[in-house]
């Protein structure tokens, strides 16, 4: 199941994402992943999360990023919940682009039973519909 935590810079997004990975922690019975841009999380997540830094690997556009992300799931399928912090930073700001990326993990992980997370700066009225479709 994929989810979104929407809205602007400074809306507290991280915060939320923050308290979720802590949340999963307490209930998982397997593994916690948070993937980030660059290192900033690493104080504020408990330290049995796997916490994975984008920045490492110069992934480039949403095609790299959905390689990534099915990359790390089906190397490690005892994760349970993956959190991804600052999408757009990560994948870049094609909106579209992004909605595609966001179905075809939707398929590839359809057969697993994993919580993705992630966080998406910018406002809802911006997005098309097929990012809208994962905002609960």
């Amino acid at each position: 199941m994929i989810k979104l935590i929407i809205g602007k810079k400074g809306t507290g997004k991280t915060k939320a994402l923050v308290d979720m990975v802590a949340n999963a922690v307490k209930v998982s019975d397997g593994n916690v992943v948070c993937i980030e841009k660059e290192p900033k999380l690493t104080y504020e997540i408990p330290s049995s999360v796997r916490l994975m830094e984008t920045c490492k690997d110069s992934i480039e556009g949403y095609g790299e990023f959905y390689g990534y992300l099915t990359g790390v799931l089906s190397g490690n399928f005892d994760i349970t919940d993956l959190f991804i912090d600052s999408t757009l930073k990560i994948g870049g700001r094609n909106y579209d682009e992004l909605g595609a990326m966001l179905n075809k993990l939707n398929e590839a992980t359809k057969e697993r039973n994993v919580n993705i997370v992630f966080t998406i700066s910018a406002d809802l009225s911006e997005l098309p519909d097929s990012v809208k479709a994962f905002v609960s």
